[in-house]
């Protein structure tokens, strides 16, 4: 159970800002609170979670208990530089319509930010990896519906570039620490 709340925590928190929920928090704010565009984000949120869960559960099965903390530390640090890139998604001028298009775009947002990185990461480092992936699927829909429900406020009510930072800095740190005591050096 522990690893389902801090796997939704953590995911909700560094979705913060992140090009996904920046992403449906604009087209709320152009398109209206557009319920499928809320039902469409939660299911990719989902989709993905579960397919990185999945990965990670499947690469961490097959590594010894060393190598798969160290593959765990080596996602968190993809997951600190992620978050740390500055995030420069344009405002839609002329958005789609097509739930097609904002689901592949929505899509291809997600794969490599940093919140699937660290549900990557507790699927390859856990044992209980489908419990962890139920939270960060979880945490990623809740980031989903705050940005569909701030809409164009989302960016003038948090400052999400400071957010994103000191999270940055902390889940390196904890990629450091996993990987020190990977080593066997703390």
């Amino acid at each position: 159970m522990s690893a389902f709340l801090f796997s939704l925590v953590a995911v909700f928190l560094t979705s913060l800002g992140s090009r996904d929920q920046v992403l449906i928090a604009r087209l709320s704010g152009v398109l209206g609170r557009n319920y499928a565009l809320l039902v469409l984000g939660c299911l990719i949120a989902a989709g993905t979670a579960a397919l990185m869960t999945a990965a990670g559960a499947h690469i961490g099965a097959m590594l010894p208990g060393p190598a798969k903390t160290m593959l765990a530390a080596f996602a968190l640090i993809m997951a600190s530089a992620e978050l740390a890139w500055p995030n420069r998604v344009r405002k839609p001028v002329e958005p789609t319509r097509s739930l097609g298009a904002i689901g592949i775009v929505l899509l291809a947002r997600q794969f490599g930010d940093a919140s699937r990185f660290l549900i990557f990461a507790f699927a390859a480092g856990a044992g209980l990896s489908w419990f962890a992936g139920a939270g960060g699927a979880i945490g990623g829909m809740a980031a989903v519906a705050l940005g569909w429900v701030l809409r164009g406020d989302l960016e003038a009510v948090l400052p999400l570039r400071t957010i994103r930072t000191v999270l940055a800095v902390v889940v390196g740190i904890a990629a450091a620490v996993i990987a020190l005591s990977a080593r066997g050096l703390i």
